[in-house]
């Protein structure tokens, strides 16, 4: 199935669909594909969809459309570094990117990120790539943490003693 990825606010309804079918191929992946982190197995889940637009070449460098669907089903605004990252290293396996050649990732909504891969490496023994993501990013919320200054108990407290008591 081919997706016409246009970013058009007049079709929430597309988008929408988008991201449900973004979540089913997520959990459909999950229970088929068993994916865990060579080097540490506390990474082994299937987290976000990507759907891919074909390869092109604009001003001679190599770029693609895509649209990635995170949990719980919406479409990120950015061509996102993770999805980006993956992308590069099918590419490179593929033979399609080399190191050091630029390759650029547009979002749903025509942001960039102008990315590369920087070097060969190896992963708990298995191929990799080190890569390089560069883009713009904007403030979307501040939180501010602090403390009571009546708190009697302001760097926390411990009562491990007397749980195992029972």
């Amino acid at each position: 199935m081919r997706i016409e990825m246009e970013a058009r606010r007049e079709h929430p309804v597309e988008f929408s669909r988008l991201g449900e079918m973004g979540e089913r191929i997520k959990l459909a992946a999950a229970e088929q594909l068993p994916s865990v982190h060579p080097e540490n197995p506390g990474i082994h889940t299937i987290n976000q969809t990507l759907f891919a637009g074909p390869l092109t070449e604009r001003d001679g460098v190599k770029t693609a459309k895509n649209a990635v669907v995170v949990s719980p089903g919406r479409i990120d605004r950015s061509p996102c570094g993770t999805g980006s990252s993956a992308r590069m290293a099918l590419m490179h396996a593929r033979g399609d990117l080399a190191v050091g050649e630029r390759f650029v990732h547009t979002s749903i909504l025509d942001t960039e990120f102008v990315c590369g891969i920087e070097e060969e490496t190896k992963v708990g023994g298995e191929p990799g790539v080190m890569t390089r993501v560069a883009g713009r990013a904007w403030l979307t919320g501040v939180s501010y943490y602090g403390a009571d200054p009546d708190d009697p108990f302001p760097h926390g407290y411990r009562l491990n003693d007397t749980w195992l008591a029972c």
